[in-house]
């Protein structure tokens, strides 16, 4: 709120998402691979395994490019977009853990220079060396998820957090350790289905069919992972927050129909690593692209849910999505949203926008666009000015009821996944006029008369 927002067509979230979800895949095949390459490559040692070695090292050389090259690039762009689209949040979340965020990069640094060596010296160290070097990599990969889950979680269940303010209880809140195991067991599949395509390039049909019923039956483990993990996740989540995409009538249609697709993607993933696994000579490039779509299904469904879920926060409980947080929701009724978010009564180059417009910008922009993603243009179709202001009315005065849940109070707010309006009379009217003026300004123009 503190912080000017640039504009997106397609949406600010839409943004985050595509540049999120590519570095998402990526982060969890590194971690996975180092997990997956480090394990085969001891049992090949161990037992002079020729065939199952050179998968891995068939494997090493997209692993390295695709962790310390693609994961770095778009871990940079996931900083960008978020401090660009959300910086109120973003900064909220440095100060908060910023320990956390620089034991982390700490990780990163050691998975960059443990990769390139691990890789660089195929056949020009010792065995054992090559061993240390791979299984450092994994330790600081598997690290790096076991930090950045902690603050993902602490998103949507910050614990007690709230109350105490202490580092530990939002670090260790109460999806913290279900986020792990799935996010593990996912790691593990997709590791599988990437190197799934290296054991298609053994020539040896025997050992080809061998290296696939490993890979089919790591998968499997992995997925197995992944389904108990989801499943204790969202034991996990509060009452609220269930609602929202459980039971028979989900607040969220939307999310519960992306649960669904999920759990099809896992009963795909689960048909064919069993598939493999059983019948390994029928592993192919199909069967192998198949997999990978069906792992990264898996992951991308998990993540729509648990960032869908999080509305109408950024910080549960504590920031909403348009950055007011919960404990100032009292002062900007009473002084006003635009005494604080200065910045939205203009646009760049210095033009002036009306006071309706400036609202829209400080209180819905975050979520909504003009006439792109979750177009207001088209939401404010079916609205008159009167409308509109018995409805911000009404969403002004559910910001008690999210006050009163974020107390800890067992409230039920009348609108669960928006924010409620924070202003004045006069900017509520002001949005209202506004709203109503975007597709018919003669309602608006007959009702400023009034």
């Amino acid at each position: 709120m503190d912080y000017p927002i640039r504009d997106f067509a397609m949406g600010g979230g839409i943004l985050i998402a595509v540049v999120a979800i590519l570095h998402v895949f990526v982060s969890h095949f590194a971690v996975g691979g180092g997990i997956v390459m480090a394990a085969l490559e001891t049992a090949a040692v161990k037992r002079g395994d020729r065939p199952l070695r050179d998968l891995v090292k068939r494997s090493s050389m997209i692993l390295l490019l695709l962790s310390t090259v693609f994961g770095a690039i778009s871990g940079v762009g996931i900083w960008f977009t978020i401090g660009v689209v959300h910086p109120a949040a973003t900064s909220s979340l440095i100060h908060t853990f910023v320990w956390a965020w620089a034991t982390e990069w700490a990780f990163f640094l050691l998975e960059v220079v443990t990769a390139l060596a691990w890789v660089a010296t195929w056949d020009k160290v010792s065995p054992r060396t090559h061993l240390l070097l791979i299984w450092l990599y994994a330790f600081a990969a598997f690290m790096s998820l076991v930090v950045i889950q902690g603050i993902l979680g602490f998103m949507l269940t910050p614990g007690s957090y709230p109350a105490t303010l202490s580092f530990r209880d939002g670090f260790l809140n109460p999806t913290y350790l279900p986020g792990i195991l799935f996010r593990t067991g996912v790691c593990i599949l997709l590791a599988a289905a990437w190197m799934a395509f290296a054991a298609l390039r053994e020539n040896d049909r025997t050992a080809r069919a061998r290296l696939s019923r490993i890979l089919g039956s790591v998968g499997a483990l992995g997925l197995g992972i992944a389904g108990i993990g989801w499943l204790a996740w969202e034991r996990a989540l509060p009452e609220s927050v269930q609602r929202l995409f459980l039971g028979e009538k989900p607040l969220l249609a939307t999310l519960a129909t992306a649960r669904s697709h999920t759990f099809r993607m896992f009963l795909v993933a689960a048909v064919l690593a069993l598939l493999v696994t059983l019948l390994p000579r029928l592993q192919s490039w199909p069967v192998a692209i198949l997999a990978l779509l069906a792992g990264a299904g898996v992951l991308a469904g998990y993540e729509r849910v648990r960032e869908g879920v999080r509305k109408p926060f950024v910080i549960a409980e504590q920031m909403f999505s348009n950055g007011v947080l919960v404990s100032e929701i009292d002062a900007l009724n009473e002084k006003g949203i635009l005494s604080k978010a200065v910045w939205a009564t203009k646009e760049a180059g210095g033009r002036a926008v009306s006071t309706g417009e400036a609202v829209f910008r400080a209180q819905c922009a975050a979520c909504h666009t003009r006439d792109g993603y979750l177009g207001i243009r088209k939401i404010a179709s079916a609205m008159d000015a009167d409308f509109a202001v018995m409805f911000l009315t009404a969403m002004r005065d559910d910001g008690a009821n999210w006050k009163a849940r974020a107390a800890g109070q067992a409230v039920r707010p009348d609108y669960p996944f928006m924010p409620p309006f924070v202003g004045t009379d006069e900017e509520l009217n002001a949005l209202a006029l506004w709203l109503a003026s975007l597709n018919a300004p003669a309602v608006a123009e007959v009702t400023r008369a009034r």
